[in-house]
């Protein structure tokens, strides 16, 4: 008998480090593997502007997980 298996989702931690110190933590849904990440600055400046992220300068994203 065969059985169907979903695809796995992924989920990804990022911490985005601000000019003033603060650091913030968002998760995206269904991130590729690490050679995708450099969409996260524009995927962190989306939630911004949607009010999900605090506004400021930010200086650094890194995958936390």
């Amino acid at each position: 008998m065969l059985s169907y298996r979903r695809p796995r989702e992924n989920s990804v931690m990022f911490a985005a480090h601000f000019d003033d110190g603060r650091t913030s933590y968002f998760v995206i849904q269904g991130h590729g593997p690490a050679s995708e990440d450099f969409r996260v600055l524009s995927i962190a400046r989306e939630r911004q502007d949607a009010g999900e992220l605090p506004p400021g300068e930010i200086v650094s994203i890194k995958r936390v997980r």
